[in-house]
């Protein structure tokens, strides 16, 4: 009897701290929601920084002291800055613009399809059938994204002060971090699989969206769409995302080239957008990635659902690197390999964990 009851109170007991783990996790996410003006810049900068420190530390081991060695990587970084605010900030300002053209002119293509519909037999009200299937709800969505990102390009500034602190802080951070551990020899190891594979899966995506940017970029000058460096731009965000993203880059480019060229080129673009995400997405990136640093396409899809709603469209572009952040935490401790295991694609014999 005594023992039946010092079971049910542990399980009471452990139901109590599941309890108390959601309603903390829920006080969290809450106050992520609310604090979403300061910690979307936070977290672009702690990116930004994880993906400059490499080359900032590298340059140091060359010889160039370390103030020299800071400047050389934010003088990079402000002019990838600049040419990005030149080249996208006045295409995405004419595309707003000229939004209410755009939708005006889909419209008559969704009038159209209604019309042959009805010659076929199945007759569609076309108001009806416009609300349904409106692709100009998709460049709406896209040109609310475009302010979005606006938003962020407002707080370049405070953005770029924040990675300049971040850099200052990484000289000395792995040895105040190591100092303050506990036990340094058992946490240390996990803390540098962790940066390490951290930096590795960002170096590899944004190498590898770069180049997919590109060989989107050439065709599509080619065909004459505007608002190439829009697109290029975009694909090279959107790349983040695996699977969704190429999807989601590919439809505003192909509703453009619709309104803008007709039917055939923009089957064309759509078909440069599927040869070069087959290419790069199913080929190149998992060469250079591995199933270790993937994600499965149900955790992409619910990342990418879960930030949009707490950071915004910010946070859908944030939403795979900062869930491949947590997973690579997870996989980098023994106690929580398992959650690992589930957030990533295929198998663990296949993950390579």
């Amino acid at each position: 009897m005594e023992g039946e009851t010092l079971s049910g109170q542990a399980t009471v007991g452990e139901t109590g701290r599941v309890l108390v783990t959601l309603a903390a996790l829920v006080i969290v996410v809450a106050g992520m929601r609310a604090a979403e003006a300061i910690l979307t810049p936070f977290l672009i900068s702690v990116f930004i920084a994880v993906i400059a420190a490499p080359p900032m530390f590298h340059l140091r081991r060359r010889g160039l002291p370390s103030s020299v060695a800071m400047s050389v990587v934010l003088a990079g970084i402000l002019v990838i800055g600049f040419l990005l605010i030149t080249l996208v900030g006045k295409s995405a300002n004419d595309l707003i613009s000229r939004l209410p053209e755009y939708q005006a002119r889909l419209r008559e293509y969704t009038d159209g399809v209604a019309a042959v519909l009805g010659r076929w037999g199945m007759e569609v009200s076309s108001d009806t059938f416009g609300q349904l299937m409106d692709p100009g709800k998709v460049l709406g969505l896209f040109a609310k994204t475009l302010s979005g990102l606006g938003g962020v390009l407002t707080n370049a500034v405070l953005i770029i002060f924040t990675v300049v602190f971040l850099l200052l802080e990484a000289w000395d951070f792995p040895e105040k971090l190591r100092s303050a551990l506990k036990d340094p020899e058992h946490n240390w190891p996990r803390f540098q699989a962790f940066s390490r594979d951290l930096q590795r899966y960002l170096a590899i995506k944004a190498m590898v969206s770069l180049v997919t940017a590109a060989l989107v970029a050439v065709p599509l000058i080619w065909i004459g769409l505007d608002y190439v460096a829009l697109w290029a731009v975009l694909m090279f965000f959107l790349n983040f995302i695996p699977n969704i993203g190429p999807i989601i880059a590919a439809v505003p480019a192909t509703l453009l080239a619709l309104v803008q060229l007709g039917p055939i080129p923009a089957v064309a673009v759509a078909g440069v957008y599927l040869a070069v995400n087959t290419l790069m997405g199913n080929i190149v990136e998992p060469r250079f990635m591995g199933r270790s640093l993937g994600l499965s396409t149900l955790v992409v899809f619910l990342s990418l659902v879960f930030w949009g709603w707490v950071l915004g469209p910010i946070g859908m572009l944030l939403s795979v690197p900062l869930t491949m952040a947590a997973k690579i935490g997870l996989a980098s401790n023994e106690d929580t390999r398992g959650l690992a295991v589930l957030l990533g694609p295929g198998t663990p014999d296949k993950q390579e964990l």
